[in-house]
This record gives C-alpha cells, sequence and structure tokens, in this order.
C-alpha cells in the first residue's frame, strides 16, 4: 500500500468504478464489526458492565475518527521519514486531497483508501477494551485511546503498511493486520492489565457470561464484517487475490470454530456456544496476516491450528494470574502470533506474492522475517501500552474505586442499566392469572395476591 496520490492522466492508473464502489462497501463492512464487537464483549461481561463494554467500544468510532483527519492518516500513511513514520502535509486534515485524485498505484480514490484504513484504526483500541472489563473509568480509557493510537497504532500501521516502514520493506507479510492489527492489541491489553491489576473477586466470584444470544451476535456481525475486513485489503479484485482472501476466510473460520469445540469437548466434555463464537473469532484472527499467501488447505491447517492454541491459551491467565477479562490475549495475541508465523511453513508463492514457506520449498527465510514482524510488535505494543497506562493512572486513575467495581460500573460511569426490571414481577399485571386450557377458561380474570 504505497503512499502518495497520483492524478488522473493517460500515464497512470484510472479510476475503476467497480474498485472504488467495492472499497466502499467493505469500509462499510469493517466499519459494523467496531459495534459488533461492542455486542460481542457486551454479552460476555456480567449484567453491571453490559453498557460501559459498549461504550468503550462505541467511544473509539468517534475519537479515533477525528485523530484520523487531524493526523492520523498523514502519521500512518504519509511520505516515509526513517521508516518509522510517516507524514505528508496534504494529509493532515486531509484538506490537501481532491476527489479525482488516486491512491498510488491503485484504482481508488485516496479518499477510498483513506476511510478504509480509517476503520481499522478504529477497531483495533477497541479490541484492547475486552480486557480491562468492569475495572476502567471511561474518562481514563478515553485518554488512553487518544494517546495509544497516536504514539503505537499510527507508527505500527506505517511500519507495517505503509511504503518506507521498515518491516514493509523487510517483506514481513501481513494482509490485514495479523501485526498492526491483532498482535498490537493484545500485546497492548497485557500491558495495561498488568498495570491495572485484577478485577474484584478475579478466580473466587463466578464471571460468567450474563447473555450469550448477545455474543453469538456479536460474533456472527463480527464474521460478516471481517470479508470486508480480509477481502478489501487487496484495494480492489482485478487480479483475484481478494476472492482468495474470501475464500480462506471463510475456510478457516469454520475450521477453527470446529477444532475449538473439539478441543472443548474433549478438556470440558461439552460444546458451548462461548467456545463456538470464541473459536470463531480466533480463526479470523489467524487468517487475516496469511490468508493472502496460503491456499484453501492452507487456510484450514491455519484456521485448526489456531482454534486449538487459541482455546489452550485462554486458561493460562490462570496459572500465570493476570486478568485478562475476555480473552483478548488469548484470542487476538495468540491467534495473530499463530497466524503470522505460519506464513512461514504455508505460503504457497502463488497468490499474493511468490514468497514461498518452509513446506513449499522456501526454506526459512519467510519465518524468520514473520518472526521479526512478530516479536517487534508485540515488544513495542506492550512495553509503550504499559507505559502509557501508568501515567494515565498517575494522571486520573485508571480504575474505578473498589466499592463502585463491586455495585456496578455502569451506574457509576454512565448513570444507566442495561436492563430495566422495574416493571417486572409487580403491579397489576403479576396479579393476573394465566388462562386455564379448554373452551371454558376465562379471559383476564382476576384474583387475590
Amino acid at each position: 500500500m504505497p503512499p502518495g496520490i497520483t492524478t488522473l492522466a493517460a500515464d497512470t492508473p484510472t479510476l475503476s468504478a467497480a474498485n472504488t464502489g467495492f472499497m466502499l462497501i467493505c469500509s462499510a463492512l469493517v466499519m459494523l464489526m467496531t459495534p459488533a464487537l461492542a455486542f460481542f464483549y457486551g454479552g460476555m461481561v456480567r449484567v453491571k458492565s453490559t453498557l460501559n463494554m459498549l461504550m468503550m467500544s462505541f467511544i473509539s468510532l468517534g475519537i479515533v475518527t477525528i485523530l484520523w483527519v487531524l493526523y492520523g492518516f498523514s502519521l500512518a500513511f504519509g511520505a516515509d521519514a526513517g521508516s518509522v513514520i510517516g507524514w505528508s502535509e496534504d494529509f493532515v486534515g486531509l484538506s490537501g486531497i481532491g476527489v479525482t485524485e488516486l491512491w498510488d498505484g491503485y484504482t481508488i480514490p485516496v479518499y477510498v483508501f483513506a476511510v478504509f484504513q480509517l476503520m481499522f484504526a478504529i477497531l483495533t483500541p477497541a479490541l484492547i477494551s475486552g480486557a480491562l472489563a468492569d475495572r476502567v473509568k471511561f474518562t481514563s480509557w478515553a485518554l488512553f485511546i487518544t494517546l495509544w493510537v497516536t504514539i503505537v497504532y499510527f507508527p505500527v500501521a506505517h511500519w507495517v503498511w505503509g511504503a518506507g516502514g521498515w518491516l514493509y520493506d523487510l517483506g514481513v507479510i501481513d494482509f490485514a493486520g495479523g501485526t498492526a492489527v491483532h498482535i498490537n492489541a493484545g500485546a497492548a491489553a497485557l500491558g495495561v492489565i498488568l498495570v491495572i491489576g485484577k478485577r474484584v473477586g478475579f478466580k473466587k466470584d463466578p464471571m460468567r457470561p450474563h447473555s450469550l444470544p448477545l455474543v453469538m451476535l456479536g460474533a456472527g456481525l463480527l464474521w460478516f464484517g471481517w470479508f470486508g475486513f480480509n477481502a478489501g485489503s487487496w484495494l480492489g479484485n482485478d487480479d483475484g487475490v481478494g476472492a482468495v482472501m474470501f475464500v480462506n476466510t471463510q475456510v478457516a473460520t469454520g475450521a477453527a470454530m470446529l477444532a475449538w469445540l473439539a478441543y472443548e469437548k474433549i478438556r470440558h466434555g461439552a460444546f458451548t456456544t462461548l467456545g463456538a463464537a470464541s473459536g470463531a473469532v480466533a480463526g479470523l484472527v489467524a487468517i487475516t496476516p496469511a490468508g493472502g499467501a496460503v491456499s484453501p488447505l492452507g487456510a484450514i491447517a491455519v484456521g485448526a491450528i489456531a482454534g486449538v492454541l487459541c482455546a489452550m491459551a485462554v486458561g493460562l491467565k490462570y496459572k500465570f494470574g493476570y486478568d485478562d477479562s475476555l480473552d483478548v490475549v488469548g484470542v487476538h495475541l495468540v491467534g495473530g502470533i499463530i497466524g503470522s508465523l505460519l506464513i512461514g511453513f504455508f505460503a504457497t508463492g502463488g497468490v499474493q506474492s511468490d514468497a514461498k514457506g518452509l513446506f513449499y520449498g522456501g526454506g526459512l527465510d519467510q519465518l524468520g522475517k514473520q518472526a521479526v514482524g512478530v516479536f517487534a510488535v508485540l515488544a513495542y505494543s506492550l512495553v509503550v501500552s504499559a507505559v502509557l497506562a501508568f501515567l494515565v493512572d498517575k494522571i486520573l486513575g485508571m480504575r474505578v474505586a473498589e466499592d463502585d467495581e463491586i455495585s456496578g460500573i455502569d451506574q457509576v460511569e454512565h448513570a444507566e442499566t442495561a436492563y430495566d426490571f422495574s416493571g417486572a414481577g409487580g403491579g397489576a399485571a403479576s396479579r393476573t392469572a394465566a388462562p386455564a386450557p379448554g373452551p371454558a377458561a376465562p379471559t383476564n380474570k382476576k384474583v387475590d395476591a
């Protein structure tokens, strides 16, 4: 995705209405993933934290959008400066971009590319929020998002996708965000929770999901939106690569869901709906970097491996004592690592690039490049995110008071509750007997309470 602007001229690519329309649809699909994530996370928390969990995702839609227009697009995709950051004055405020100007080397307008990448920038910090459920002040979270996207996400996006970025030039393959999105968010989640500590009652009180139907709805919408997330990242489909990515997204997700459920049945004796949803997301995460480099058979392998290893990884928080509330580390960090590294084994050299993995005669070269990308992003995001959380904690305090956490963060931070039970179980409605079966049954007969 090289930065720059090309004007409409005879010797340059011309605007494609088909690709432009396709990318606008993909942008809308990726936008849908943020509220889908809100539902997914919102169903996984206890009732008293539902609204706060929804809002921690939704607020990203506002904050990151404004930052992206002001300077984020320029930092991520502007002209390279030292292989670590971008900057182009024309991109600041999106003020120097004409409506007929194309993204360099492609057939879509710069505005379309900018809005597509904006949706990635919005989703990534929202992913972090699942690790922090039940205990973070909303104002502190908003400040953390502002700092994190500026200091972590925008530079890492340039490393991975910006022409001149050092991981881009190294040849690290990341089709749609295994490093820049999922490892980045997962490592950040780990860094923050190591700073803010555990929830009250962690490993003692039951903290089960309050609405599994809501979880399944969120997972289904994420799966739907992920086709835009992945297939759209080729910025068009003139050569069929986006179609391959679309197929591999479906294949890997199905394989991961089945693998997670099989592991769960063997390990715990049941197929759970939470396991199905989590397995699907693990497969989506793992195929995100790899789907343009592997065959459908390779996608099955990527998904199955991710399903089992992510299912195993979610239990590590109990062994090591870090409170990753909704398994962001176990699914997004671990899934992103798996998908990124497996490119070094399963890349066929016949889809998005000629890079081959170990199993296709490519040796260890690509695996080595993938490992550099994985651990560079992991280390940077982990350390900087922990420092940012520490600073925000010193400035505003990251956590709500213990009594407020116990009573419910929704009331404290938002003065609302997710469900209104005030009309249930009382009043005249509760004194109305149900009609008895049969034709002689009275209708709406009143009885004494």
